[in-house]
């Protein structure tokens, strides 16, 4: 885990702070068929560094109390939950954007920390990314990368694919082909799973992805290492 976490050889990255863009973050890993454990996830983006804060931004369903209990558990486990209530839309569905009150803690917090994480594959905040990195600090991308818009990898100074760090961050599996897949690439000494592998283990497990892109041409295999940007001037 050493290399592809710390690719460049640095020895620290200083105080973190983490914002992590719950229901962004949420439909990426459903939409691949896998859940999060965020005990494990905050244990990966801290490594190298000293955790000033973890930020966790959702919106909430007062009356869904399985949600209730899992924010308690974040509480409980590292994370500062910042909520707002979801809003019903004449369609019926229910979103709450919580983008301002991310990118104002990015920014109210800088100087503070050396590093910021931010969670998220939203483009709207390739200009806070910036804005934090002209103050001096270090911003670092987290995010699937199918998931993850270009313009947001390119400001930051560094992309954390979590395709590649699936076997380190996914729930303990329901199937028996996850659990498969994740043992036999632990037992290999693998950072990420082959492509191959995982589409098909997506396949056979997730809801929301069906034979459809059984014929689609299959993309390059994740990367061993993290790509690291050149600094800006």
């Amino acid at each position: 885990m050493e290399n592809i976490l710390n690719p460049t050889g640095q020895t620290s990255r200083g105080r973190v702070a983490i914002f992590i863009d719950g229901n962004n973050l949420f439909h990426a890993a459903r939409t691949i068929g896998i859940e999060i454990d965020y005990a494990k996830l905050l244990k990966l983006l801290c490594h190298g560094g000293s955790l000033l804060r973890a930020f966790f931004y959702t919106g909430v369903d007062e009356n869904a109390a399985k949600q209730q209990g899992f924010l308690l558990w974040m509480r409980r486990n590292g994370y500062r939950v910042v909520q707002k209530e979801l809003k019903i839309f004449p369609d019926g569905t229910k979103k709450a954007n919580l983008d301002v009150e991310i990118a104002v803690d990015m920014l109210g917090l800088c100087g503070k920390y050396e590093t910021a994480i931010l969670v998220s594959g939203d483009e709207d905040f390739a200009y806070a990314v910036n804005a934090v990195a002209y103050k001096g600090a270090r911003v670092e991308v987290a995010g699937f990368r199918n998931n993850t818009s270009p313009k947001l990898i390119d400001v930051a100074d560094r992309f954390i694919d979590l395709d590649s760090l699936i076997p380190f961050i996914v729930k303990e599996p329901d199937s028996e082909e996850q659990k498969a897949a994740i043992a036999a690439a632990k037992a290999n000494g693998l950072l990420f799973m082959d492509e191959e592998v995982l589409q098909a283990v997506r396949e056979r497990t997730s809801p929301f992805l069906g034979k459809k892109n059984s014929n689609q041409e299959k993309s390059m295999p994740t990367e061993v290492t993290i790509p690291k940007h050149g600094s800006r001037d």
